[in-house]
């Protein structure tokens, strides 16, 4: 399943873990509100990212880029609510958050590269 991007694999990997971490959220904890938010932002991560990899032109590129990089600061929020309201662990959270910011710092070196290459 891996392709040639450490980028998209990163991030389908992180949707993977948020989608089993929104199926614990609302089996166990009965949470739905943050789940829903956290899924739709961490999921969109990765769908941007194929979509600029796949774009019509660097403008696009670059664009989709962005809304991957705001929705993984979105995700990198609403993985600090759960741990603040104790939905989720310390330990949980900062593993988690671990891959969220690793994935932003790959978005930001890729933007600032497309960005000086104009």
């Amino acid at each position: 399943m891996k392709t040639e991007n450490p980028l998209l694999d990163k991030s389908l990997l992180f949707a993977a873990r948020i989608v089993k971490l929104n199926k614990y959220l609302v089996k166990e904890k009965r949470e739905n509100t943050i789940s829903k938010q956290i899924i739709r932002s961490a999921t969109s991560i990765g769908a941007n990212a194929n979509e600029a990899i796949y774009g019509n032109s660097k403008a696009d590129f670059i664009a989709k880029f962005q809304i991957s990089l705001k929705e993984t600061a979105e995700t990198e929020y609403w993985l600090r609510l759960l741990v603040l309201s104790e939905y989720i662990t310390e330990k949980e959270g900062a593993s988690l958050l671990r891959d969220c910011i690793e994935i932003k710092k790959i978005l930001i070196s890729t933007l600032n590269t497309a960005k000086e290459t104009k």
